[in-house]
């Protein structure tokens, strides 16, 4: 059984998370709308087919190696099976599609693990106007629901009104808050939540950082020095550092991530912003180029809005729901 029949087995009206199918419609109609019709159009496959399969995925934002890989692994199944029916064919891409992220880099995990008798601290990064405010509003209502104590620090102390948007939220959730004056040292205020988070027996700590990426080396030296001061007083902190992208920037959002992981070591992606781009591929061009794991995935602007990544959910909203809906 190929991988589009198991997920349409797997998925039945009743298991198939329609969030995913929701958010990612403007993808599916660009990816799977074009697939669609380009099986139409052949009887037979040719290597004409084969370069318009191979645009399909570049112009989805799965980015121009992986596209050429995925086009390649699919192009060498068919022609050791002698398949040239382009269903069977389509059939085969979801599954190298599929692979191509599970087999890349680290092992995938989406929720936190908790430490047991420390705080669990998560380091959030990303560039300005991305969602990473809202996103960390996101996690901190995700775990507060799930019985932990939650405490948010306000790190980003350059952008003006960051501190205030973040309180907002704190006050909106009933969380509590660490916050500096404007333009303090990050990692002052680094170190007070800390403080706090010990003397406070806080679940998990969520500290936000300035989104600057003018200049790598001033940002890899704020970073650095964020966790340093972190360790110092959590040994093992932080536990996690999460990069927000914006599914809406396509490749741009890949530079970005090259870049700051370039910074600081990732331990996860959250992407925002799903239900507003065409491009959803770039979730496979992130995996492919990082090497880490997709965590969680917005997919509305509600507040229970983030999922949990899921692969086969995901390759289930890109490529499949249009069939379905038929």
């Amino acid at each position: 059984m190929g991988l589009i029949s198991f997920l349409k087995d797997k998925f039945s009206k009743k298991e198939k998370n329609e969030k995913y199918v929701a958010g990612l419609d403007k993808s599916r109609k660009n990816f799977s709308s074009k697939l669609h019709l380009l099986t139409k159009r052949y009887s037979k496959v040719n290597e004409e087919y084969f370069e318009e399969l191979e645009e399909i995925l570049i112009e989805a934002d799965v980015g121009v190696n992986l596209a050429l890989d995925i086009v390649e692994v699919t192009r060498n199944e068919t022609d050791q099976k002698k398949i040239t029916d382009p269903k069977l064919i389509n059939e085969i891409l979801v599954d190298k599609m599929f692979v191509s992220y599970a087999q890349q880099g680290d092992s995938i995990t989406n929720e936190i693990e908790f430490r047991e008798n420390e705080p669990t601290v998560l380091l959030v990064v990303g560039v300005n106007g991305v969602g990473k405010t809202t996103t960390i509003a996101k996690l901190a209502n995700r775990y507060k629901n799930q019985g932990k104590k939650v405490l948010l620090v306000a790190g980003d102390t350059f952008r003006a009104g960051a501190t205030e948007q973040l309180s907002i939220w704190a006050s909106r959730l009933g969380v509590d808050i660490v916050v500096g004056k404007e333009n303090q040292d990050p990692s002052s205020v680094c170190f007070d939540g800390m403080r706090k988070a010990k003397e406070g027996k806080y679940d998990l700590v969520i500290c936000d950082t300035a989104g600057r990426l003018q200049n790598k080396l001033n940002l890899m030296q704020e970073l650095s020095k964020m966790k340093r001061v972190i360790s110092k007083e959590i040994e093992s902190a932080p536990h996690e550092v999460f990069l927000i992208i914006d599914a809406t920037t396509g490749q741009n959002g890949v530079v970005q991530a090259k870049a700051f992981k370039e910074c600081t070591s990732l331990t996860g992606v959250v992407i925002t912003k799903m239900d507003g781009t065409s491009k959803g591929g770039i979730i496979l061009a992130i995996r492919d180029e990082l090497g880490v794991p997709v965590r969680f995935i917005g997919l509305g602007e509600k507040m229970d809005d983030l999922e949990e990544f899921d692969l086969d959910q995901y390759l289930y909203g890109l490529c499949l729901s249009q069939e379905e809906d038929e």
